[in-house]
């Protein structure tokens, strides 16, 4: 190579001169063709520009359009937010998932207290499904449950305002307010042919979710109402109180516990689970399966009962079928809710959330019990007075009326001992006898008439006639001591 070079010199410097040449017309001819490129932009806008670059989400082109033409065109002013807060509402509505939900700033800030110490409300989970709003489960002593709120309870309307085709979060943010403050709920309960009217007193209601007693002969009962961020802990200690009374056997009661957080459940499951044995299933949409096990240093060393019902769900629902499963103890009551899916939320930086269906959970032998829930082993139910239906104590009830609430008092006047005659829904004279008999018992004005004082009274020894002959309890109790006595 170096030879051949040496030999064209001349060559070589001729052809440097061309290329010097056709460089400098290069440059002049770019230079062109970038001004008539530029030109043609700026005649016909960004539009043809864009189009030049791919779409990451071609299938939102409608959107966008619709979006664009309401705000350019509507014939009133409209609030961005409020329509772009609708576009994401609607999206995750046609999931037809009562379980997701979009939720603005105020509905994100009451998801997040719901899972913290307290809040102001009447206490009483709920979810939207099929355009309806049910009640889940009431939380134990709050003003939902005083009143007379069941689960499966459909409340058709807040403060004389329909909520259907609400989601839950909307719902929540109607029935909840401050301490003190009254909310008119009107609520459609399976076996009632008329909606029943409830005026409820908010309160606060304090995220205290695990309540001990000693029952008798060394058997205790602990009451888990929901899982929240310290249930587990609560949990601990409450067992660690009945043990230095000399518990023998334990009655875990999961009834009304509408669920709460998935770590506190594996955790509570734990307790009660050999080490290594399953707990849950949590299976994602590409089929792939996380199973959880008990990190359990050692279960509990007595006998141990879980009562469920109806108003069991979610959360409680794992650590009733792990417990089940995985360490053969009984389940009494009545079959649980059937919610055998898992949310999660993801915070926007407004303030605002959204929560999603991300997994669905199986048992540890990988039942899903979404929509079927949890037979237990032994069926047993309360007594029929315990579905009684609430009378608000501000509705008078006088002689010739005629309603499902004078019905309702009738029973409760059988029950506490007082015959109104005839059951049927009609305040005639023994319903009159009957009453004026009652109060005098309660040492309350013999009015003859149902009304305040004499209805808090009427409904508060039904309650306490409930509580003393809780069937699931007795049941719970007897099966525990057979096993303590072997």
């Amino acid at each position: 190579m170096e030879e051949e070079n040496q030999k064209q010199p001349k060559e070589a410097g001729k052809f440097i001169k061309i290329k010097k040449f056709t460089f400098i017309m290069g440059i002049f001819l770019v230079i062109f063709l970038t001004a008539g490129i530029t030109t043609i932009a700026l005649t016909f806008g960004d539009e043809k520009v864009e189009s030049l670059a791919p779409d990451k989400h071609a299938e939102f082109e409608k959107l966008y359009s619709t979006y664009d033409t309401i705000k350019d065109n509507y014939y009133e002013e409209i609030d961005e937010e409020k329509l772009v807060d609708g576009a994401i509402n609607g999206m995750i509505k046609s999931l037809d998932d009562p379980y997701s939900a979009y939720m603005d700033k105020k509905e994100a800030s009451s998801f997040h207290e719901s899972i913290s110490s307290s809040f102001e409300g009447i206490g009483a989970e709920i979810q939207e499904q099929d355009g309806q709003i049910m009640v889940v489960s009431p939380i134990k002593g709050s003003p939902a449950e005083k009143a007379g709120v069941k689960p499966n309870d459909i409340i058709l309307s807040v403060d004389g305002k329909s909520v259907e085709g609400l989601s839950s979060s909307e719902a929540v943010l109607k029935i909840r307010g401050e301490k003190g403050t009254k909310v008119d709920l009107s609520i459609s309960r399976a076996g009632e042919s008329e909606p029943i009217k409830l005026t409820i007193k908010r309160d606060t209601i304090p995220i205290e979710t695990v309540y001990a007693e000693m029952l008798d002969d060394g058997v205790a009962k602990i009451q888990v109402t929901s899982f929240s961020e310290h249930t587990v802990q609560e949990l601990k200690t409450a067992l660690e109180e009945m043990s230095k009374k000399d518990m023998k056997g334990l009655v875990l009661d999961l009834r009304g516990n509408p669920g709460g957080l998935l770590d506190q459940a594996i955790e509570m499951a734990s307790l009660f689970i050999p080490n290594g044995e399953v707990v849950l299933q949590v299976e994602e949409r590409s089929g792939k399966k996380d199973v959880y096990k008990s990190e359990n240093d050692g279960e509990l060393k007595i006998p141990v009962v879980v009562l469920i019902d109806d108003g069991s769900a979610s959360a409680s629902e794992i650590v009733a079928a792990a417990v089940s499963e995985s360490a053969d103890i009984p389940l009494i009551g009545v079959k649980s809710f059937g919610k055998g899916t898992v949310q999660t939320a993801q915070d926007f930086e407004d303030g605002s959330n959204f929560k999603y269906t991300a997994a669905k959970w199986l048992t540890p032998e990988g039942n899903w019990i979404h929509k079927k829930g949890i037979k237990p082993d032994i069926t047993v139910k309360l007594p029929d007075y315990a579905s009684l239906p609430y009378i608000s104590p501000d509705k008078e009830l006088k002689a010739s009326d005629s309603s499902s609430e004078v019905k309702a008092a009738e029973e409760m006047l059988k029950e506490a001992g007082h015959d109104p005659g005839k059951i049927d829904g009609f305040f005639d004279e023994a319903t009159t006898n009957a009453v004026t008999a009652f109060q005098r018992e309660q040492k309350i004005k013999e009015t003859g008439t149902i009304k305040d004082d004499t209805t808090v009274k009427l409904m508060q020894v039904i309650r306490e006639k409930i509580l003393k002959n809780d069937t699931q309890v007795k049941k719970a109790v007897e099966v525990l001591k057979k096993e303590i006595n072997k």
